[in-house]
């Protein structure tokens, strides 16, 4: 039989404006008549009440897990489970998602039939880390659900001090700016790494996310360890007919106000001809003019990724984006994904070698200095990780010389 419904003004204000909210979903759920997970939403939305009224939160971890794993559940235990004693265990399972966050329609039914079925019916396509979040199970029934979605050929995701789940783009298979198999590289590192995701063993966190094009659409630069970035080091591909059919259609002025002018390197120029000319040598692949004009530019044919290090939101030192460590990087053989794989090995090695507790890859570089942190994973300084090196303040220009000389020198004996 149904609880009645506690009173939630706080709550009900969040409903209130133009934007969907969070609210309407769980008071649905909370007034799904007959559900098994009914009673648990209804005591839920009384203690986020609670927590709204006196400005504190109630959740506490613990232990809680499913045979054979160290992470992939998020627990939670309600301090005030005398108050509200159905959602006193609310916890969540992180669900590793296919590469490129495909599903089918009858995939994503089955997902959440069985969520009904063991949880409360929350679920979150995707968390930080990418995972399915499955929110709102009690402890007895974590390892029959786990069970339910093994079978279905799913595996629970990265939690606590490990690897975390990979993140990549949807890429190719519907995107026409992809530059590299994203699905590729992402099950390459994920297979690679499972151990690492499901037994934590590290100091804090580490995360890969995949984009296929500079668009960065997974926020790889900014929110991964290591992000891995579709690119390309030839010339944009321009059909000059496409141009001037956009600018007979856009007019002059609007081409130069939203093309030309918002290029970052003033690498764009539109000629009296209403043809354009790209500067390929200062382009630094923004993808805005390629975006805007989709049908006119696009990517070069000599594809590849760059590869960026230290990503992360604040921790201890505020907001870090990722520094590049390879600035390119073909992938045309299998040799070259297990280059990058060993890559990824020798960075995750350093890390939990020389990482302080819940520190960042980014900010153990910053703490160490990126010269030690390249030595420590065996990569070599390239000119070409720096643009413009008389702008860069990382850059000692003392000695800048004698070492692009050694640069030029390694490069010619490699060539021979």
């Amino acid at each position: 039989m149904a609880k009645e419904m506690y009173s939630t003004p706080m709550l009900d204000q969040l409903e209130d404006g133009p934007w969907p909210s969070f609210v309407t979903g769980l008071k649905r759920l909370a007034n799904d008549d007959g559900k098994p997970y009914q009673n648990m939403m209804i005591d839920l939305l009384g203690q986020l009440e609670h927590s709204y009224e006196t400005r504190k939160g109630y959740w506490k971890g613990g232990t809680v897990g499913v045979l054979g794993y160290g992470g992939g559940v998020i627990p939670r235990f309600s301090e005030v489970a005398a108050k509200f004693p159905e959602s006193k265990e609310f916890h969540t399972l992180r669900i590793m998602p296919p590469a490129g966050m495909h599903y089918t329609t009858g995939l994503l039914r089955d997902m959440c039939n069985l969520w009904e079925k063991h949880g409360s019916g929350l679920v979150a396509f995707h968390g930080q880390s990418g995972d399915i979040m499955f929110q709102g199970v009690e402890t007895d029934k974590v390892q029959e659900a786990f069970d339910e979605f093994n079978a279905m050929g799913f595996d629970l995701g990265g939690a606590g001090p490990a690897v975390r789940t990979g993140m990549s783009c949807v890429g190719g298979s519907r995107c026409e700016q992809s530059c590299a198999n994203e699905q590729k590289i992402h099950r390459l590192l994920v297979n690679n790494f499972l151990d690492d995701m499901h037994r934590p063993a590290l100091p804090y966190k580490f995360k890969f996310k995949v984009s296929g094009c500079p668009n960065d659409c997974m926020n790889a630069i900014e929110r991964a360890d290591m992000a891995v970035i579709g690119t390309w080091r030839d010339d944009m591909k321009v059909k000059q007919d496409e141009v001037k059919a956009y600018v007979a259609e856009k007019g002059r002025k609007s081409v130069i106000d939203n093309v030309v002018t918002r290029c970052p390197t003033n690498a764009l120029s539109l000629n009296d001809d209403d043809t354009l000319t790209v500067d390929n040598r200062n382009c630094v692949r923004c993808m805005h003019c390629i975006n805007v004009m989709t049908k006119a530019l696009s990517v070069g044919d000599d594809k590849g990724v760059t590869v960026l290090m230290g990503g992360k939101r604040t921790l201890k030192i505020g907001d870090l984006m990722g520094t590049v460590v390879i600035p390119f990087m073909k992938l045309d053989s299998e040799e070259d994904y297990e280059r990058l794989v060993e890559v990824a090995e020798e960075t995750i090695d350093f890390f939990a070698e020389n990482a302080l507790e819940h520190e960042r890859t980014g900010e153990m570089i910053e703490r160490i200095g990126l010269v030690n942190f390249l030595e420590g994973v065996g990569l070599e300084v390239d000119p070409n990780m720096i643009d413009s090196p008389r702008q860069s303040s990382y850059v000692r220009m003392d000695a800048w010389d004698e070492e692009a000389e050694k640069w030029f020198s390694r490069k010619a004996e490699e060539a021979a």
